[in-house]
């Protein structure tokens, strides 16, 4: 019976270790320095090659085509309604 009642304590502690870990997990993932910083590094992974540190151009110039366009539209827009 001592060993039984050993064994469940050892579980229930093991158990309470790994909650708390997990709960270390989250409170890390859902602190807001955290998701700043991954939502940071998610953007910056898309102007710029996070290994080498190289600019990736292809999409540089995708968005600055795109803000050239939304000028542009503005820009007739305007033109056409004034």
């Amino acid at each position: 019976m001592t060993n039984e009642l050993n064994s469940l304590e050892r579980e229930i502690e093991e158990t309470r270790e790994r909650l708390a870990g997990t709960i270390d997990q989250l409170a890390y993932r859902a602190n807001p320095k955290t998701i700043v910083s991954r939502e940071v590094t998610s953007m910056k992974s898309h102007f710029v090659d996070l290994e080498t540190g190289a600019p990736r151009t292809d999409n540089i110039i995708k968005v600055a085509g795109g803000v050239v366009g939304v000028i542009v539209l503005v820009a007739i827009i305007r033109k056409i309604a004034g």
